[in-house]
């Protein structure tokens, strides 16, 4: 794997092509959109990152989940792991004299040789551990105090408290893995359905860091022959080369637009389908929450505002994660309580990715399915959202709820599907039709390579780099003001994997993780 020392950039010495120096090293060609103050700061975050690259420091955490269990976990990374297990390790022989990843039984012993607890200790040697680095793994009995007690050896040993993500961070900073694939480890952590498993797998197999290489090794090509170009003026290029390189850019620019292509699909298999159930007051929002969840989490009552606040639970359908929102009923109210309650909804319809508009069959049709306007509900409000359903938006299904009742008059032969909470009826057609809504909408996750939001921003100003790079060649512009486009399409690309010198794009990742991780 590239080491990430190796590729990390410097002002000026951005990359190298194999044709000599960068054309903003060689002929000092102003980038757009940058200052020396910029520069400056660049490249004392890039030397920052190099000495974070070297620390030395041993970390310990607690690696499984807090509360009782059979088994703890407690993991100490450095150049002096080793040495720490030695310290508060009592076995057979000494964790130093251990061979690499074998378990090893004895006694774990505090200050003044206080017996701990009895445990399993091994030793993962540099560089074949998860972190690249010496790494020992402690498993003793699960109880609170027993880990804890454990860890407070360790840290007394000479350890520190290890930051949330910090193991992570430190195998991406040794080269074990890049940007894309750490990023993956929290996403497994979380998966939900098969396909959200098997996504983060598979980018923690460095699916998605391949392409990303893919993509960036065949710019850093075609960068190297605008800079020949820059190296060699007399030789110009002729009319077909710079349509050739026209065609080499355009294919990058699909490959980068084919990526983004994915960024819903990766927001659904992370955070899910938003699916917002609303309508009038006792319609069924609650009953039919509780259907397609299959149990009971909200109580249902004939009494009308009974839902005062946006309740949110999520299912697995078929596969497809969806995050479903029950809302306040929407009606004229003088309860400031219950008007909060209709503003949260209207919130939640502008945000919603599918709404399930649900109404009482067994009642005369309210007048605003006649108009679709939400002011028909509380005399104030019109939101896009529905006024969006009069042409037919596919964003919307229109649900009636109590077929196991007679239907009014009002309903004949009104277009929705019709559903009993109460007897189950219809829902399995509801959920079919969900499911063909968000596939219509190109929301249900078909490929497991699916970026997630950072990368969409990456990605997003490599693509418009691209185009400026592509409208400057169409223009005829100067080599150069062509190079400098590229590069920051480079750069903008090198920040997916990790081969980057700003900093902070690690903290933003490796916050998310838990301690120990």
């Amino acid at each position: 794997m590239e080491s990430f020392a190796a590729t990390l950039y410097l002002p000026g010495h951005e990359f190298h092509t194999g044709v000599g120096e960068s054309a903003t090293a060689r002929h000092g060609t102003p980038e757009r959109k940058r200052t020396n103050g910029a520069n400056l700061a660049t490249e004392a975050v890039a030397l920052q990152l190099v000495d974070a690259m070297t620390v030395s420091d041993t970390i310990a955490a607690i690696s499984t989940p807090p509360g009782e269990g059979a088994i703890a976990l407690i993991r100490v990374s450095g150049a002096n792991a080793i040495e720490i297990a030695d310290e508060i390790f009592r076995g057979k022989e000494e964790p130093s004299r251990f061979d690499s990843h074998v378990q090893h039984l004895g006694e774990i012993v505090g200050a003044e040789d206080q017996l701990i607890d009895q445990g399993v200790l091994s030793v993962h040697r540099a560089p074949g551990s998860y972190t690249g680095e010496d790494l020992v793994e402690i498993s003793c009995h699960g109880g609170t105090l027993v880990s804890a007690k454990v860890l407070d050896a360790c840290l007394r040993a000479g350890a520190r408290a290890a930051r949330p993500g910090e193991f992570t961070e430190r195998a991406f900073l040794n080269g074990k893995m890049d940007l894309t694939q750490a990023e993956a480890v929290i996403d497994l952590i979380r998966a939900r359905t098969d396909l959200a498993l098997r996504s983060a797998t598979e980018q923690l197999e460095g699916r998605l860091g391949n392409q990303i290489r893919k993509i960036r090794d065949e710019l850093i090509a075609l960068l190297a022959h605008i800079n020949a170009s820059i190296d060699f003026p007399e030789e110009g290029i002729s009319p077909d080369e710079g349509e050739t390189l026209c065609v080499r850019l355009d294919s990058i620019r699909e490959a980068i637009a084919a990526l983004l292509a994915t960024a819903d699909q990766g927001r659904v298999l992370r955070e899910g389908v938003r699916v917002v159930i609303y309508g009038a007051t006792n319609a069924g929002k609650s009953s039919l929450l509780n259907r397609l969840l299959g149990y009971d989490r909200v109580i249902v009552s004939d009494t009308h505002g009974t839902t005062r606040d946006t309740i949110e639970e999520a299912v697995n359908l078929q596969g497809v994660p969806i995050r479903l929102l029950d809302t306040a009923g929407l009606r004229a109210s003088e309860s400031e309580v219950e008007s909060k309650g209709i503003a949260c909804t209207e919130k939640s319809l502008q945000l919603a990715d599918l709404r399930l508009h649900i109404a009482d069959r067994n009642a005369p049709k309210p007048a605003h399915f006649n108009s679709r306007k939400l002011s028909e509900f509380n005399g104030q409000t019109n939101l896009p959202a529905v006024a969006a359903a009069e042409s037919g938006d596919s964003n919307e299904i229109v649900v009636l709820n109590k077929s196991d009742l007679p239907e009014d008059n009002d309903w004949k032969n009104f277009p929705a599907l019709r559903i009993s909470c109460l007897t189950g009826k219809g829902l399995p057609e509801l959920q079919t039709e969900i499911l063909a809504c968000i596939r219509q909408q190109n929301l249900r996750p078909e490929s497991a390579v699916a970026i997630n939001t950072r990368h969409r921003d990456c990605l997003r100003r490599a693509l418009e780099f691209c185009d400026r790079a592509g409208a400057a060649m169409g223009e005829a512009l100067s080599p150069e003001y062509i190079a400098v486009d590229l590069d920051q399409a480079l750069r903008a690309l090198g920040e997916v994997i990790g081969i980057v010198d700003v900093e902070q794009i690690l903290d933003s990742v490796f916050s998310q993780f838990c301690i120990g991780k």
